[in-house]
C-alpha cells in the first residue's frame, strides 16, 4: 500500500485529504510539526509527499527545496498560492507537480498515480551518470573515459548526493544530515576534508573540476 506524506495545516482540507486518500487505497500520514517537516517526511520515508506552501512557522518552497536535497520523494505541491511565480519558484525547487486549490479529486489521484508510476520506473537503479561520470552505487565506482576509481563510502555518499539533485546547490548541512545517517561522524571541518578527498579521488581518473564550491552556500555538480 503506498504511503503518502500530507503536510497541510488547514485542518478541513487536511481531513478532506485523508479521507479522499484512504478511499483510493493509500496509507495516509501527516505532518505533526511544520518547523521538523523534512526530519518527519524523512523518518517516515513515504512514497510521495502532498505539500501546501503556507504552512506556520515555515514556508513550503523552503521545506520543497530542503526535502529535496536530501531524498528523491516525488512531492506535490497542493496550494492556494497559485500565481505564476509561486509554481514557478516549486518547480524549479524540486517539486515534481504543482496542483491549485481547490482542487479536482479525480486529477489529484490520476496525478498521484501517475508520479508513483514514474517513480517506481526508477527504483533498483544501480548507476547514476551526469557529465561524463558515471557512479555505480552497488560498488561505490566511480568512473569516466579516464578509468575507475574506487571510492569510500562518505565519497559515495556525498557524489551520489551531488549528482541526484545535477545543477542545483546543495547546502553543507543538507549533505553532513545525509553522512549523519550512515553513522559517520560528521562536522563541518570533516565535511571539508571529505570533500577535498573526493575531488582527489576523481582527479585520479581525470576529472577536475567536476564539485563545484558555492561560497556560503554548499556544492554542486
Amino acid at each position: 500500500m503506498p504511503q503518502i506524506f500530507v503536510v497541510e495545516d488547514d485542518e478541513a482540507i487536511r481531513i478532506e485529504l485523508v479521507q479522499l486518500l484512504e478511499r483510493n487505497g493509500y496509507e495516509v500520514r501527516c505532518a505533526e510539526r511544520y518547523e521538523h517537516v523534512v526530519d518527519e517526511v524523512r523518518a517516515a520515508e513515504p512514497d510521495l509527499v502532498l505539500l501546501d506552501l503556507t504552512l506556520p512557522g515555515t514556508d513550503g518552497q523552503f521545506v520543497c527545496r530542503e526535502l529535496r536535497a536530501v531524498s528523491e520523494v516525488p512531492i506535490i505541491v497542493l496550494t492556494s498560492r497559485v500565481t505564476e511565480i509561486d509554481e514557478v519558484m516549486s518547480m524549479t525547487l524540486g517539486a515534481d507537480d504543482f496542483i491549485p486549490k481547490p482542487y479536482s479529486a479525480r486529477v489529484l489521484l490520476a496525478r498521484i498515480q501517475a508520479l508513483l508510476r514514474r517513480a517506481s520506473g526508477t527504483e533498483g537503479r544501480t548507476a547514476i551518470e551526469h557529465g561524463g561520470v558515471t557512479l555505480d552505487l552497488s560498488r561505490s565506482v566511480a568512473s569516466a573515459e579516464g578509468g575507475q576509481v574506487e571510492l569510500t563510502k562518505n565519497e559515495s555518499r556525498i557524489l551520489s548526493l551531488l549528482m541526484r539533485r545535477a545543477g542545483q546547490i546543495v547546502s553543507r548541512e543538507a549533505i553532513m544530515r545525509d553522512l549523519w545517517d550512515s553513522d559517520a561522524f560528521v562536522d563541518d571541518n570533516t565535511l571539508t576534508v571529505n570533500i577535498n578527498r573526493l575531488r582527489a579521488t576523481l582527479a585520479k581518473i581525470g576529472v577536475t573540476n567536476y564539485l563545484v564550491t558555492h561560497r556560503g552556500q554548499g556544492y554542486s555538480v
